[in-house]
């Protein structure tokens, strides 16, 4: 049974959009502040494995199946980022408010 084609349609906006967001993310990274920076990096590591998994499920449905290991690169990848991220949120709801 084939993937329908208009599963594409879905993919590529969504990659073009990830493409889009990587642009603010640049931007950030140029910040004074180095906590903004940190985030900034976070940011921009969850934007590249979007890409990875979204760029290879694009390019395994249009071109070949054998691209589909960008997108398995691409999760774990996400993975680590969201994992460090909520890290960092439980952290921060632990510290008191003064």
């Amino acid at each position: 049974m084939g993937i329908p084609g208009w599963f594409v349609w879905i993919v590529l906006p969504s990659f073009f959009w990830q493409v889009l967001g990587l642009f603010p993310v640049i931007d950030r990274l140029r910040e004074a502040d180095s906590a903004l920076r940190a985030k900034a990096r976070l940011e921009l590591l969850e934007v590249v494995g979007s890409l990875l998994l979204l760029g290879g499920m694009l390019l395994s449905l249009v071109v070949a199946e054998p691209w589909f290991w960008l997108a398995l690169a691409g999760f774990p990848l996400m993975a680590a980022v969201y994992a460090v991220q909520g890290v960092h949120w439980l952290r921060a709801r632990r510290r008191p408010t003064a």
